[in-house]
Parts: C-alpha cells; sequence; structure tokens
C-alpha cells in the first residue's frame, strides 16, 4: 500500500503492530502483513517489484487497472480475474460500488481485475482561503481571475507570506490553469475538429494561464521558490498560518482546517468556488471514479473468497463505525443506541482520524465521511458545499483506458494523473520565470508535436474512431 502522504502512517514504528491494523484482523478474521510503498517513490517502487517477481497476494493500485506502476501486469496476467468470484461471493460489493467505477477495473474483455474504492463526486479538490484574512482586506469573495489576483495582492499587503501557496509542478496549484480549461493530463484530452487531442494546444487560453502565474510570481504574490515545494512543505506552510489560499482536496477541510486553528487561533478557513475563466466555468480535474483499487495476484488465487470477504466486509455498517470513529472504549462510547463521539482536538488526534477515515478504508465513497461530517455544525456545511458547490464545477475530458502507445514511447510528452508532461511543465516553468517569451508558446507546441504529439493526436483519434475503450467526460 501506497503511504499516501499520511503522517500517521509515515511515521508509525511498523504499521502491522498498529492497534487499528490489529482490530481489523479481529473483524475479518484475517492475517495482514501490510508492505508499505513510501509516497514519492510509489511508481518507481512498484515496478521494482514487478520487475523482481516480489508480489503480495494484494497489490494496491493508485487508480484504476492501466496505471504506469502497473507496468503493464495486468496485460501481463498477473492477476485473478475477480468477475465470477464476485458474482457468486461479492453481491454486496457489486451492489454498493458504483458501475463507473467498476468500469475502471474492467478491462475490454469484461474481466474485473480489482476491487475500487470509489468517488461518488469526482470534484474533489476545491479552492481554500482564508476568510480571515479576506475580511482584513474589505474585499468580497472573489469569482474572476481578476478579482482572485486583487485579493492576493490585498493579501500581500497585509503581510501574508504567501499570498497563493504553490507547489512544485504545478501540483494542487493548478487553480489558473482550471479556469481555462487548458489542463494537460492524461483524462483531459478534447475532440476538436474531429481530432483527439490535449487541451494545451490551445495557445490562446494557454498563454492567459501561464501569464496569471508569471503575474502571481513577478509580484511576490506566491513563493520564488514554488518550484521546489514538496508536500510536506506545502502543508507545513498552510497549517503555520503564512498562506492566504490554495488548492486541496476538500474533505481535508475538517483535518487542515483544525490543525490550522490549533496554530492561528484566529485563522477562519472557506472553500469558495474556484475562479471562472473567459467561459463562464472553472474547477479541478475531475478526479477517475476509482481512487484506489486493490488487485489479487495468481499466486494468493486459493485466498481468493476469503480476501473478497475482507474487502467487503468494510461495507457494513460495523465497519462504517470503526473507520469512521475508531475502537468504542478508546475512541468513543456508546450512548444507547448512538455513538458519544468526541471530535479530534490535537494534531496527533487529527492524524489519526485521517489515517481511519481515508488510508486503512479501503473500500468505501472516498468522497467525504458522511458519520464524522455529519456531527458538527462544520462538517455539515461541507456536505453541503459538496453537494451543491463542488457538484457544479470541475475540468475533464475524454481518457482512454489503455495507455496510448504514443505516451509511453515518448516518456518528456507522457503527462501524469494531475501534472503537465515534463516537456510542457519544462517550457511553463521557464515562461513563468521570465526565461522563455509566453508568445513562444506556438513553438512549444511544434516541439511537442515534433517529439510524438503528432503520433498521439494520429493514434488518440484513430482509437476513438475505431470504438476504442474511452471514458467520456462526465460533465
Amino acid at each position: 500500500m501506497r503511504t499516501l502522504n499520511v503522517k500517521y502512517v509515515e511515521n508509525h514504528a511498523n504499521i502491522n503492530d498498529d492497534p487499528y491494523v490489529k482490530a481489523l484482523e479481529r473483524f475479518t478474521n484475517t492475517d495482514l502483513d501490510i508492505r508499505l510503498i513510501p509516497h514519492a517513490e510509489y511508481e518507481t517502487k512498484m515496478v521494482q517489484m514487478f520487475a523482481t517477481n516480489d508480489l503480495t497476494d494484494v497489490i494496491q493500485a493508485s487508480g484504476g487497472i492501466s496505471g504506469k506502476e502497473l507496468a503493464g501486469s495486468v496485460e501481463a496476467g498477473v492477476f485473478v480475474d475477480l468477475k465470477p468470484y464476485l458474482e457468486e461471493h461479492g453481491k454486496a460489493l457489486l451492489e454498493t460500488i458504483p458501475e463507473a467505477a467498476w468500469e475502471r477495473v474492467t478491462d475490454a474483455e469484461g474481466h474485473i481485475y480489482g476491487i475500487p474504492e470509489y468517488l461518488g463526486n469526482p470534484s474533489r479538490r476545491a479552492t481554500w482561503i482564508r476568510m480571515d484574512l479576506l475580511e482584513k482586506t474589505g474585499l468580497p469573495v472573489p469569482k474572476t481571475v481578476d478579482e482572485f489576483l486583487e485579493v492576493l495582492r490585498a493579501f500581500k499587503k497585509l503581510g501574508v507570506e504567501e499570498p497563493f501557496a504553490g507547489r512544485a509542478e504545478f501540483k494542487y496549484a493548478d487553480t489558473f490553469f482550471g479556469a481555462y480549461d487548458v489542463f494537460g493530463y492524461g483524462n483531459e484530452l478534447e475532440l476538436v475538429d474531429g481530432k483527439m487531442q490535449p487541451k494545451f494546444l490551445d495557445v490562446e487560453n494557454m498563454q492567459a494561464a501561464i501569464g496569471v502565474y508569471k503575474t502571481m510570481y513577478d509580484e511576490g504574490l506566491m513563493s520564488k521558490e514554488f518550484a521546489t515545494v514538496n508536500p510536506n512543505t506545502f502543508k507545513a506552510t498552510i497549517t503555520s498560518g503564512k498562506a492566504g489560499m490554495w488548492s486541496m482536496n476538500a474533505n481535508e477541510l475538517p483535518i487542515w482546517g483544525e490543525q490550522l486553528v490549533n496554530n492561528v487561533p484566529e485563522a477562519k478557513v472557506a472553500l469558495i468556488p474556484s475562479p471562472i475563466g473567459p467561459d463562464g466555468k472553472g474547477g479541478y480535474s475531475l478526479y477517475s471514479p476509482v481512487t484506489r483499487s486493490f488487485l489479487i495476484t495468481k499466486q494468493a488465487e486459493d485466498k481468493v473468497v476469503d480476501i473478497i470477504k475482507f474487502f467487503e466486509w468494510q461495507t457494513t455498517e460495523e465497519a462504517k463505525l470503526f473507520f469512521s470513529y475508531g475502537l468504542e472504549g478508546t475512541d468513543y462510547a456508546m450512548n444507547g443506541s448512538e455513538p458519544a463521539y468526541k471530535a479530534p482536538e490535537t494534531n496527533e488526534e487529527l492524524d489519526k482520524q485521517r489515517y481511519l477515515n481515508y488510508w486503512l478504508w479501503m473500500v468505501q465513497d472516498t468522497t467525504y465521511n458522511e458519520l464524522v461530517l455529519s456531527q458538527t455544525e462544520e462538517g455539515r456545511a461541507l456536505i453541503e458545499i459538496y453537494d451543491t458547490m463542488l457538484a457544479n464545477e470541475g475540468r475533464d475530458g475524454y481518457e482512454f483506458n489503455d495507455p496510448l502507445e504514443a505516451w509511453v514511447n515518448n516518456p518528456d510528452i507522457n503527462p501524469f494523473s494531475d501534472r503537465y508532461p515534463p516537456l510542457i511543465n519544462e517550457h511553463i516553468m521557464k515562461m513563468v520565470f521570465g526565461q522563455e517569451p509566453i508568445a513562444d508558446w506556438p513553438k512549444v507546441i511544434e516541439e511537442w508535436r515534433s517529439k510524438g504529439g503528432d503520433a498521439l493526436i494520429e493514434e488518440a483519434t484513430k482509437k476513438y474512431n475505431e470504438g476504442a475503450v474511452v471514458y467520456a467526460p462526465q460533465r
């Protein structure tokens, strides 16, 4: 399992000795031996694991069954087809998990190779703002890109160290690329004049989006060192009160918000609609319906039924209570038929809750934890944000089930799930830093075309026209 940058997991001396892992074993009559893969090294370590055939019974994939970290192992026949087992022994899983999620773990021949953790609402990321700082500026909640820049300038005048919290490769910092609908990720292809192509070929909007980041960089509205900011530094900047605005998954609000208030008592955090661009829309790249999936290797073929039962238990009411609140008598008590739950307060308690709600619970709708959020006024407000604001924003496009060969054969133009291809990111960075003129974006496209881009367009268009497995935009 990938550590997913969960502090509780990454700081644990031995996750297999953890009391909650032990409890999960008791609940499911299972003997677990969890092998952790560091978050930042996940793809490399996974590829090495398949290369050396050093496999576990169950392997966690980062999404569906076509991720690069699986290194072609699905096609190579490493995993068990779960369909016949699920139909006989996993009916609750089939009924609970949405069809859109099952599609992402099913190949073209109808074989099911994974049990998915899923998202009921694919709009997961949100724009966060320090409302206490906004109130000091006297400005209203911004809507357009220009209004957002005005707020960031006002934050700088207040002395905010990082008005907008940036991060390396624009990961969790791609807010304004979303406003102009020019994401360049694997699920953001679009049809233009009958051709399937990346959105960053839209010269006008791409140049406008890069111009916003250059303005923020030049005016000190984001850190001059943003290109080297890693996940831990990013979170520390935010929870220590140094940032005014940032992007993060909305379901982190109870944890990150409380940790920020613990450090800065006067802080008030809110999620606001993301900046809208020329088309009146905005938001972040919509997630796949599958956030993680769990594949069973053929070495464990004699255990498949028991493994399915292990995952199926996680859809029960007993499991929801455990993963939401923890252990009865330790983390909560029963008040009649209702749990008397005390919300975490310290950073350590918050880290533990994130571990239980998010990491250890492997099969769930991970949009938000309804049991936890419904306990507080702030939590109920977050549910409303998901069901109203976030349900109406976000960008996506076409996505192929199988990796396109032109991407696989040309690493420089191969996009990540939420990052531009290396070639594209390199030129964006140079333009933000003033090392290349933004007006040269057409030259970047020509370079991209010469390094496999034309082949990518040709292959994607041909596959689309031939009826290959392609997921259409969700919105």
